[in-house]
Order: structure tokens, then sequence, then C-alpha cells
């Protein structure tokens, strides 16, 4: 069930720890897999307690600890697979082809989704939890996926991207569908999310 240890708790805006960068790990220590462990089992319990969302992947700072880890879901789009990847100092080495605009969500913003201009490739480098170094090159919402959780580990949230667009927002409901905010009375004063 839920993660007990309060060290591990999911954090969410107005937390400012979200706005601050993650540091780069040297060594793959017991703290750093007891962190992927908790990220993985905090990922799992949030999706259970979800009706309309999947926990597609977590980056360590949504736990508070300000460590470049990144994990995503091996099978995004198969919720009975619930193992995941995981990437210790991400980096995207390169970015291609055109961007896109899509829907993103997040497990440290509450309720509230974006319209994300995101490119449509990117190669990736990581460390894996044996310590070697490994690429990737992913494409899609995978992609959109990496270009996210990344920016988390560099203390950037996906609505910084579109904070003076005021269609961009919007909000899920308890139906599962997604309708738009009123940009002025919602976000642009919002104390919660700047």
């Amino acid at each position: 069930m839920a993660t007990t240890d309060q060290k591990y708790r999911l954090i969410t805006l107005p937390n400012e720890t979200l706005r601050k960068p993650s540091r780069k790990i040297g060594l793959i220590s017991a703290e750093v897999k007891s962190v992927v462990n908790a990220m993985q089992q905090t990922t799992i319990d949030w999706e259970d307690s979800r009706e309309h969302e999947v926990g597609v992947a977590l980056a360590a700072v949504q736990l508070g600890q300000l460590m470049r880890i990144v994990i995503i879901r091996n099978n995004i789009n198969e919720k009975e697979d619930r193992s995941f990847s995981v990437f210790i100092n991400p980096v995207i080495t390169k970015y291609e082809g055109n961007q896109e605009v899509d829907f993103e969500g997040c497990l440290s913003i509450q309720s509230i989704y974006g319209k994300v201009p995101r490119y449509q490739k990117v190669r990736v480098k990581a460390i894996g939890l044996n310590g070697r170094e490994f690429r990737v090159t992913v494409d899609g919402f995978l992609a959109r996926t990496f270009q996210h959780e990344i920016d988390h580990t560099n203390g950037k949230l996906f609505i910084d991207y579109i904070k003076d667009d005021p269609d961009a927002f919007y909000q899920l409901m308890p139906d599962g569908k997604l309708e738009k905010l009123d940009y002025e009375k919602d976000i642009e004063k919002s104390r919660i999310l700047w």
C-alpha cells in the first residue's frame, strides 16, 4: 500500500522544492535504490487512487529528493504492467523533429492539464541502476514523457512553458473529461501554481 516513510511523500505545488534543480548522482548507493523503490510504489499508489489517470513516470524531486533520478513505465499502454525503467542522471543529447502540442498532466500539479509544445523525438543518455551508461532514442508520447521528467530534474514544470497562454489550461473532471479553465480566474494569479 502507501509508502509510510514520510521523507518519501509525494509533494505538490506550491512546494518550492519542485522549482529546485536536482544534484547529479555519483554513486548508486542503498539510498538511491531506496528512493527508486519509493518512486515506483508512490506512482502505483497514486494511480490506484485515480479512476481516470495512469502513473506513467516520476522524478525523485517529486518525493522531495533532489537527485537526478527518473522512472518511466515500461509499457505505457498496458496499465497492468507495473514495471518501470530507471534513468539516473538523464540528459537529452539531441532534440529532433518539429514541436507538437499535446496534453500533459503531472502528479505534482493536481487535476490541471495543459497543452504543451514538445519535440517529437529525443535522444537520451543515462545511467542504469547497474552503474552503466546507456542511450535511448524515443519518439511520440515517450519523447514527451522524457522531456517532462528531465525538466523536473532541472526545476522546471510543464506549466512554465504555457504560463502566458490563456487557451492552454484544462481541468480533469470527475467523469474523466478535460474542461477548459478560466485563465484569469483559475490560472493567471494562482498562488498555488506560481
